[in-house]
């Protein structure tokens, strides 16, 4: 015959009445603390936020009330508060400028150009510096890769300039080989490719760091097992690398899509005068020109207001698109999980 003993419960456990398990509960969860238990409980937190939420309200959310003057004939000696109102007038005129089209042909191109060829070159380089083997290797190669990153276009342009140049290190080799120099730096043909050189020389090694950061998140047993059933790299790569990195993947895809027209503006500006504003004219740099060079800031403004719409409506349409297809995206209902 077996015994059967009860535990005794321990004083603790026998005080606990069920209003403090539900309090423990609710701690648990944090959601249904309230407003001023929480505040007291994460006020160190929200005091380190603070400067980086001031930050953002004065230099982001603050200027974009001055979007009023792409409503207005603005008269800067006249201000915002006296400049008179005519509505949809300036998007009217923007949109019978042709300056404004070929800005905005141009900087779908640019776009398109950068989404295809520079996205996947920070996954190729991640994956690359992933598959070394030594860790001293591993660091030397991404400290010479994203030490670009810190330089300003003014640098990068000057060092492009000194290589590619008419002037420049190729070119003075061609001539002493007795070939013709190529214009790279001023041939508006192959200018997207220019600026995509460009940019990846200068910024795929920063924006590796993000996918190395989603390749140590991947369990090492997956790759034990599938190279124990005699998978290969290229397999590995592809049924399990990959896959584990989609959610990452995607959610920088989005981002990218959102900010689609923004192309850049110093990159644009600096080479606009060798190559033509018919190559390198952008919305940004059109913006630059119309509404502070050549003093219509109500046009100016009109175009950068119908850029960020688009931006924001590309962002929200590839976010619904994630979501159809399985993904979190950059943000979510609530209640959707």
């Amino acid at each position: 015959m077996t015994l059967v003993t009860e535990r005794p419960e321990s004083a603790e456990a026998v005080r606990e009445t069920p209003k403090r398990r539900r309090g423990r509960r609710q701690r648990s969860t944090g959601h249904e603390l309230p407003f001023g238990v929480r505040l007291r409980r994460d006020w160190q937190m929200l005091v380190l936020m603070l400067p980086g939420v001031l930050f953002l309200l004065v230099f982001f959310y603050v200027p974009v009330l001055g979007n009023v003057v792409a409503f207005q004939d603005f008269q800067p000696y006249l201000g915002i508060m006296h400049s008179e109102w005519n509505g949809v007038q300036n998007f009217i005129n923007l949109y019978a400028n042709p300056d404004f089209w070929d800005a905005l042909r141009n900087t779908l191109v640019l776009a398109f150009v950068q989404l295809v060829l520079f996205f996947p070159v920070p996954l190729a380089m991640a994956l690359i510096v992933d598959s070394l083997v030594g860790n001293r290797v591993r660091r030397a190669f991404q400290t010479i890769a994203y030490l670009p990153h810190f330089l300003s276009w003014v640098l990068v342009i000057a060092l492009f300039q000194q290589s590619l140049g008419g002037a420049g290190f190729v070119n003075n080799l061609l001539r002493q080989a007795g070939l013709d120099p190529i214009p790279f730096m001023t041939n508006p043909d192959t200018f997207p490719l220019l600026v995509v050189a460009q940019l990846v020389w200068k910024d795929a090694g920063w924006a590796m760091i993000i996918f190395l950061a989603a390749l140590s998140a991947v369990d090492v047993s997956l790759y034990e097992a599938a190279a124990a059933d005699g998978a290969g790299r290229w397999r590995r790569l592809w049924h399990i690398t990959l896959p584990s990195m989609r959610t990452v993947i995607v959610l920088l895809l989005i981002l990218r899509i959102g900010d689609v027209l923004s192309v850049g503006f110093e990159q644009f500006i600096l080479q606009r005068d060798s190559v033509g504003p018919g190559a390198a004219e952008v919305l940004d740099t059109f913006t630059y020109y119309a509404g502070v060079v050549g003093g219509d800031w109500s046009s100016g403004a009109a175009a950068g207001l119908a850029k960020g719409v688009v931006g924001a409506l590309l962002l929200w349409g590839a976010n619904s698109i994630a979501h159809r297809l399985g993904e979190p995206g950059i943000f979510q209902k609530r209640g959707q999980s």
